[in-house]
């Protein structure tokens, strides 16, 4: 039988998918990641053997596969892959920590120290009021009338 030897780039995926794992609140599980990929995912799913070579870094999710991951762990596909963006900010983009003002970088401080779970729920949040903003779903709708269609 041939030994699979791991390649350094797999095992760094590997542990930045465990760490996005525990970020996002989800058991370190093979079965449990294969399971909840497997609800998003239109494709043929995956087995839990396949999340279990993700995992140890055996190997690494195709393209399709990596973006259904990346948005169930809350991650960029890039940071998932290669790990946080540092350079890559357009050069007339300002640095994030340049346009904070004190008021949001102390809610990145108390932020940062939360637990997983609770740093899971922070993003969800964030992620439901930033898609509220973009689209304006719900509209506006007025309370029904309550004295219409109500016959005694």
């Amino acid at each position: 039988m041939k030994k699979h030897t791991l390649n350094p780039e797999s095992q760094a995926f590997a542990a930045r998918l465990r760490h996005a794992m525990k970020e996002a609140g989800l058991k370190s599980s093979a079965t449990h990641l294969a399971d909840a990929f497997n609800m998003r995912y239109w494709g043929d799913g995956i087995t839990p053997h396949a999340a279990r070579n993700w995992m140890i870094g055996a190997s690494i999710p195709k393209q399709d596969k990596l973006k259904t991951l990346s948005e169930l762990l809350q991650i960029s596909p890039h940071d998932l892959l290669f790990g946080p963006q540092t350079s890559s900010l357009p050069l007339n983009e300002p640095a994030q920590s340049q346009s904070l003002g004190l008021c949001d970088a102390e809610m990145l401080r108390q932020f940062m120290k939360l637990n997983a779970e609770h740093k899971r729920l922070v993003r969800h949040w964030v992620k439901l009021a930033y898609l509220y903003e973009q689209t304006g779903y719900p509209k506006q709708v007025s309370p029904p009338d309550n004295n219409q269609g109500s016959a005694g």
